[in-house]
């Protein structure tokens, strides 16, 4: 193991070499099947052809460019988010933080060129992540990461998932804006109700308040459809992207409306990295693929198909208390401590994640197989056997 890498993590004692699909496998030659996909990000699956392919041709011609200068293949990107989305500008970034960074700075600066300097503040919710920059985690207000680092970023109101009364009594013009992650992810695959999200459309038209989606994790693909929020009937006027967008190549970005772009002239933001030609090469290829009718629709009915598996899983169960999300955005949730499940899973070659509210999140490729998602079901449902049987 070695000890130059900072302990950030509780890292698994196993390395892999390479990967295939939903499988990978390490140095040791062990076969494992992945429904973490790097938390949500490898959507096509590891080393996928056209994805290979993609960047292959990409870095034989140019990996970076400064974004002084126009760059083909991210303006490429752009139109292809803005064409299938409600949004008319995107800013390139690195990362979902970087993404959600973003969007707060434009959501206040928008206010602010409007001569509203006073509407300054963002309503956010209890069980949302929002990544890990001084920023992200004042938003989410998660008190287990805000420890240590000091008086968190003001500006914040944070009010509890689905409450229209919390809402409503929180509405002032100090209101800038309402940031939502239409399905939680790190929470516990948590989905707002579609007449919540209706109320928080109503409340923003009526008081000049932007609503901005954290999709960074519950976008491209994942829910069926190409982005979340298309579930609930609401267009947000700025959006959050990153994870699936790449593949596994790491890229954000943040989707605005024409009205909030505006607000952000040159000198107010700005990346190095952001929108890069090899990120943006990759993400065109993810984009070409995922945003097809039939792809979606796939990932719609597997989705339904894993409900149905695991639902009849937890009947015969007394371990799983419910099964959560949309689409092949899943959360698993367990009467025993979750990560007992989880551990007694990466035994027999498993990988989940965990989250919030004792749940395990299954977020495999969008294009698992069905003979994949039996798999999973055969391994959840001798694991489960064999805790009951064991204690």
């Amino acid at each position: 193991m070695n000890n130059s890498v900072a302990k950030t993590y509780n890292r698994k004692n196993v390395s892999f070499s390479h990967g295939k699909g939903v499988y990978l496998y390490t140095t040791n030659g062990d076969t494992y099947m992945d429904l973490a996909a790097g938390i949500a990000v490898n959507i096509l699956g590891h080393s996928n052809e056209k994805l290979v392919e993609a960047l292959k041709a990409q870095a034989e011609k140019l990996w970076h460019v400064s974004n002084l200068y126009n760059i083909e293949e991210q303006q490429k990107l752009a139109e292809k988010l803005t064409s299938s989305s409600f949004a008319d500008k995107v800013f390139f970034c690195n990362s979902g933080a970087e993404a959600v960074e973003c969007t707060i700075k434009a959501a206040r600066r928008y206010h602010f060129t409007k001569g509203n300097t006073e509407k300054n503040k963002i309503i956010t919710f209890k069980g949302s992540f929002h990544g890990r920059t001084l920023g992200t985690i004042a938003a989410a207000n998660n008190s287990s990461h805000l420890e240590g680092f000091g008086l968190p970023l003001e500006g914040f109101v944070n009010i509890e998932r689905n409450n229209v009364n919390e809402l409503r009594s929180s509405i002032d013009d100090n209101i800038a804006a309402i940031l939502i992650e239409p399905i939680q992810g790190e929470g516990g695959i948590n989905t707002f109700t579609k007449n919540f999200i209706g109320e928080v459309n109503d409340i923003a038209k009526k008081n000049d308040i932007l609503i901005l989606f954290d999709e960074v994790q519950c976008g491209m693909g994942r829910t069926g459809r190409l982005f979340a929020h298309e579930w609930f009937g609401v267009n947000p006027d700025v959006m959050a992207l990153a994870k699936g967008l790449g593949g596994g190549f790491p890229i954000g970005a943040c989707l605005m409306t024409d009205a909030v772009a505006n607000a952000l002239g040159p000198g107010t933001h700005g990346s190095t990295f952001g929108g890069n030609p090899l990120a943006s090469s990759v993400g065109n290829c993810v984009m070409d693929i995922v945003n097809n009718n039939s792809f979606l629709a796939d990932v719609e009915e597997k989705g339904k198909i894993f409900n149905t598996k695991l639902n009849k899983l937890k009947d015969g169960s007394n371990l799983i208390s419910e099964i959560r999300g949309l689409g092949l955005m899943i959360g698993i949730q367990f009467s025993i401590d979750s990560s007992i499940v989880a551990n007694k899973l990466f035994e027999k070659k498993l990988l989940t994640v965990g989250a919030g509210d004792n749940v395990i999140r299954l977020l495999p490729p969008l294009n698992i197989t069905e003979s994949e998602i039996d798999a999973v079901i055969d391994i959840l449902k001798i694991t489960l056997k064999e805790i009951q049987t064991n204690g």
